[in-house]
Formats: structure tokens, sequence, C-alpha cells
């Protein structure tokens, strides 16, 4: 089944507002901002992670990244996705 998303005016400016943020502030880590979104959509969790829709399916699969499903969508917590890429971080350092 192929789910169809719809990009928005207000996601395409939301898209640009994070884009230049994180271009003022290259070799941070990922952190929340005050205008960062609470919840993310599965593209937006796909383009943070670099990752596929079958990776991202599997990391729901195996319980590693915790989601809410609305509707048809997937929608996961920004604080669980940056805990996922700090523990990412993390195992790739040992």
């Amino acid at each position: 089944m192929v789910t169809i998303e719809f990009i928005t005016k207000e996601d395409l400016e939301q898209f640009k507002q994070e884009l230049f943020s994180e271009l003022r502030r290259p070799g941070q880590k990922l952190h929340k901002t005050n205008e960062q979104k609470e919840w993310l959509k599965s593209y937006e969790v796909r383009k943070l992670l670099s990752i596929s829709p079958g990776t991202l399916q599997s990391l729901r699969d195996t319980g590693k990244l915790k989601f809410s499903k609305v509707g048809g969508l997937m929608f996961y917590k920004y604080d669980d996705v940056a805990a996922l890429i700090d523990g990412k971080n993390k195992s790739a350092r040992h």
C-alpha cells in the first residue's frame, strides 16, 4: 500500500527555516530549538536520519523508535529521534 503525503506551503516554509538554522551552526549535535516541532512525520524522520522507508519500518518493528499512528500517518517525537541519533553516535565511537 502506497502512502501519499502532501507538502503544504507551511511545510516548505518550516523546512526552509530549519535548513537555514542548521546551516548557521555546522558541526553541532542535533538538538531541539524553540522553533522545532514536537512531532515529526515519517518523511521528516527519514530525512533527519538519512534512511529509507524500509529502515524506518524496521526501527518501528524492533521498537527502537517509538511512534504514534493517527489515521494513516505515523508521527514520531523529535526527542525520541534525537535520542536515537545520540545512541548511534555513542555506539559508533566504541
